[in-house]
């Protein structure tokens, strides 16, 4: 388990760039250490403990990429047809019982191997064949055509999988097509989130004239699913602020994350603040983010501690850009950059320079056919139905004052985010 001192996240300046605070998280959060090997079937999104170097050449023998006839270029006279005898067959999962001999096709399937001494096949679609049996082959095929040579996919000994890899099925395929039953991954990181607050009720439970359903819960702990942790859910924390240090003092030390959203302002009804100074510290950070108020990172027991605004697309947000790193970070991963797509703009929009801005967005194919981004009509970190209408985020970077219809924004897919 990460052990961070009560200070590494400590920053006392201006509002801080979301680049600055990744920067931080990812530099001063260690990987969790303790792996274990599982079969491929269960190795999807976990994430890879050390580099795989291919223990075979891919593919692991020269063979013909296409069904037809191999012959040796050399026999093949220079720009006019050949007819060359058929001597032999070689089907996929079977090798040819001798040399290829000059100026003779052997017939051949895809992913069959080579013929000692071949180096070329002929498309069947492009031979004809003679009355006799023969084959005619026409002028002005190149040396090697349709042939894929031993390892020209990956070569034997090269690092094709490396460590830190979030795995994927592709790589699944790569490490299958090595003959590997399993994989060495990092162990899950366990997270435990929590919600806090008397105005809260759990879905199922009676819920009080004043009361709200907890929702956030329940989209953090589905996205860390997703980010393939090891989620403990705590439930609602009553506001009583000494039940609640002692409890996240003991949650702390059998998890790698803390994770709560709301209750961690300057209010006099936060209590979550002050619960977390008793038994840790905890920084303010001002992020230069909207939507998303001040991201609250905390130390307990040198257990990391985030708090996410209390507005569910504000507590979305934030999760992608300071929760997703960290998640990463804590579990050995990669860092993963979000890669904005170039779309047009159909809305105009005003911004303050120097902050990072999210604008919930529908995607839509215009008649030129480009795609264009609609904005979604209502304001308000607090509209759910904003998330669900909607098939992503324009990202407007910290430069960008305006936005007018016909403006080039960056579009980040909810696909590509959770």
């Amino acid at each position: 388990m990460a052990q961070l001192s009560d200070d590494c996240f400590a920053f006392g300046g201006p509002l801080m760039s979301i680049d600055d605070a990744v920067g931080i998280i990812t530099a001063r959060v260690s990987a969790v250490s303790e792996t274990e090997t599982v079969p491929l079937i269960v190795a999807d999104g976990r994430i890879l403990a050390g580099d795989v170097a291919a223990p075979l050449p891919l593919p692991p023998f020269t063979n013909s990429a296409v069904d037809g006839y191999a012959v040796r270029a050399a026999d093949l006279p220079v720009g006019r047809e050949a007819t060359f005898a058929v001597a032999g067959r070689v089907a996929a999962g079977s090798a040819a019982a001798a040399p290829i001999v000059g100026a003779h096709a052997v017939r051949i399937f895809t992913g069959a191997p080579m013929p000692d001494g071949a180096d070329t096949v002929f498309m069947q679609e492009d031979v004809g064949l003679a009355d006799d049996g023969r084959v005619r082959l026409p002028a002005g095929l190149k040396p090697g055509a349709n042939v894929r040579p031993a390892g020209e996919d990956i070569a034997a000994g090269a690092v094709a999988l490396k460590a830190g890899l979030r795995l994927n099925p592709q790589h699944l395929a790569v490490a299958a097509a090595f003959g590997l039953p399993a994989l060495t991954v990092r162990r899950r990181i366990r997270v435990a989130v929590f919600s806090t607050g008397d105005e809260l009720a759990s879905p199922g439970a009676s819920r009080g004239p004043a009361q709200l359903y907890d929702s956030n819960r329940f989209m953090l702990m589905a996205m860390l699913k997703r980010l393939g942790c090891e989620v403990s859910d705590l439930g609602i924390f009553s506001d009583e602020r000494a039940p609640l240090a002692t409890s996240l003092r003991d949650v702390a030390a059998r998890h790698d994350l803390l994770l709560t959203t709301g209750g961690v302002s300057t209010g006099e009804e936060d209590h979550v603040k002050a619960a977390v100074e008793s038994v840790g510290s905890l920084v303010l950070w001002r992020m230069a983010i909207k939507p998303g108020r001040p991201v609250a990172m905390g130390i307990i027991s040198g257990t990391p501690f985030i708090g996410l605004p209390g507005n569910p697309v504000a507590s979305f947000v934030t999760f992608v850009h300071v929760v997703r790193p960290t998640v990463l970070a804590l579990a050995g991963g990669l860092p993963e950059v979000l890669m904005p797509m170039p779309v047009r703009a159909a809305f105009s929009y005003k911004k303050k320079a120097g902050r990072r801005e999210y604008v919930r967005v529908t995607l839509r194919k215009a008649a030129d056919g480009s795609f264009e981004a609609t904005k979604f009509p209502r304001e308000g970190a607090g509209l759910l139905s904003s998330l669900i209408e909607t098939d992503g985020l324009a990202e407007l970077g910290e430069e960008i004052i305006k936005v007018e219809p016909g403006q080039s924004v960056g579009f980040l897919s909810y696909a590509e985010l959770i």
